[in-house]
C-alpha cells in the first residue's frame, strides 16, 4: 500500500520540483512543456529530490539533457527557481537553442544546472561547443547569462585547457561604382 502511495506521489513533486523551472520559459504551453522519459524513477519525498535512471532524457522548451541518472533538487537555500538538476553518465549532455538559432552544447561526467541562475557546472572530461567554437578541460564553469565562462585543467595531468576557435569572416563590403571611371 505505501508503495502505491509513494508512486502516486511522485509526479506532483516532480511538477513542483519543475514549477519554477518552467516559469522562466516563453509563455506557450509547449514551450512550458516537461518531458522527461527515463527506464526508473524514483522520488525522495521528504528531501524534495526526484531520480531519473537509465536512458534519462529531459526536454524543456529549448533545452534538452540526456544522461544515466538525473537528479531533481528543489530546495529553499536554491533561490527563487530553487532547482537543480545534477546528470551524471559516461557522459551526460546539455544543449539549449540560443535566441541566434546556434546550438550550446555541453558534456561532462557531471553536468550541474542551477536553474535560477543559469549556470552550468561540468566536472569531468567537460566541453563546452557553441557556433564552431570548442573548449575541453577537466572542469568548465559556464554563466549562460553574463556569457562568462571559466575552464581548468586537473592538476594532476599534464592535460591542458584545449580551445579551438573558428575565425568570423568579415562581411564582404560592396564596392560602389561612383567615383570609378
Amino acid at each position: 500500500m505505501t508503495n502505491k502511495i509513494s508512486k502516486i506521489l511522485i509526479i506532483p513533486t516532480l511538477l513542483l520540483a519543475f514549477n519554477g523551472y518552467a516559469a522562466e520559459q516563453e509563455a506557450s504551453p509547449a514551450a512550458n512543456q516537461i518531458s522527461i522519459s527515463a527506464d526508473k524513477q524514483e522520488g525522495q519525498l521528504k528531501a524534495n529530490v526526484g531520480i531519473f535512471e537509465k536512458n534519462v532524457e529531459i526536454i524543456h522548451g529549448n533545452r534538452r539533457i540526456t544522461a544515466d541518472r538525473l537528479e531533481v533538487h528543489k530546495r529553499e537555500d536554491l533561490g527563487d527557481n530553487k532547482q537543480l538538476l545534477i546528470a551524471t553518465g559516461s557522459p551526460a549532455y546539455f544543449e539549449e537553442k540560443q535566441a541566434d538559432g546556434t546550438v550550446m552544447s555541453a558534456s561532462a561526467n557531471e553536468v550541474r544546472y542551477d536553474v535560477a541562475k543559469r549556470f552550468l557546472t561540468l566536472v569531468g572530461d567537460a566541453e563546452v561547443a557553441q557556433a564552431g567554437q570548442k573548449i575541453n578541460a577537466k572542469s568548465i564553469t559556464y554563466d549562460m547569462q553574463q556569457q562568462l565562462i571559466s575552464a581548468e585543467k586537473d592538476e594532476n595531468s599534464t592535460d591542458r585547457v584545449h580551445t579551438i576557435l573558428v575565425p568570423v569572416e568579415p562581411k564582404k563590403v560592396k564596392k560602389s561604382d561612383k567615383g570609378q571611371p
